[in-house]
């Protein structure tokens, strides 16, 4: 036939009308969006504290929100990829389950200063302030802007108890004995303990509990001779 008539949802009827086409391709995404996303919400691998990884103490839980309020995911990721260049330079690749306890999470993908997944203890406190204060100090070459007021402003730590409660209501396990002894933990603190603090931390607990996994093994008996 010359003219021959087609179903309503042909291939022919999506392409000659340009509502329906969205309608259609919005809900593919959709569906396509969700069969990747939902599964992972019940994967044990990321909804589980990977070995060493615990919730912020309440000084790393300021030290954070300084972290994101001065915009320093801006310019260093958290995310040390698969990649035999980057595990060589930053250290072991990020697994999901270090991000369990952020909310939100700090990946980041840019960076203009180096990865800091697992900068904590590789500089000293004193190294950390200098570098805060003026970092051409010690990293001639950087680019990166000084935050000398941190040293300058005491935290209040007024709200710190609603912060740890939000985040147990988001399936962090602090406990009330943590969250009422948190003001405590701040007082006579400035923002800049807080951040070097935060910083100190980052990837020390998954190191240390890989280093003792090893030493365990390197223990354990051979069965058998072999």
């Amino acid at each position: 036939m010359a003219h021959e008539k087609h179903r309503f949802f042909s291939h022919q009827t999506l392409e000659k009308n340009i509502g329906w086409m969205i309608v259609c391709s919005i809900v593919v995404v959709l569906f396509a969006g969700l069969v990747q996303i939902v599964p992972l919400f019940f994967q044990h691998s990321l909804t589980t504290p990977t070995p060493g990884v615990e919730p912020y103490d309440p000084l790393r839980l300021m030290g954070r929100d300084l972290y994101i309020r001065e915009g320093c995911v801006g310019c260093h990721s958290q995310q040390i990829r698969m990649l035999r260049a980057e595990v060589q330079r930053y250290g072991s690749y990020s697994l999901a389950g270090e991000s369990v306890f952020d909310r939100p999470f700090l990946w980041g993908s840019k960076r203009t200063g180096p990865d800091l997944a697992r900068v904590g203890e590789r500089y000293s406190d004193e190294w950390h302030r200098v570098h805060l204060r003026n970092p051409r100090t010690v990293v001639p070459e950087s680019n990166m802007p000084g935050y000398p007021w941190l040293a300058q402003r005491q935290l209040t730590g007024s709200d710190i108890e609603n912060r740890m409660r939000a985040l147990r209501f988001l399936g962090v396990p602090y406990t009330e004995a943590q969250i009422e002894s948190a003001p405590a933990a701040l007082k006579g603190k400035t923002e800049e303990d807080a951040m070097i603090a935060y910083l100190q931390g980052l990837g020390t607990g998954v190191r240390k509990a890989a280093q003792a996994a090893q030493a365990t093994q390197a223990k354990t008996p051979v069965v058998g001779g072999q």
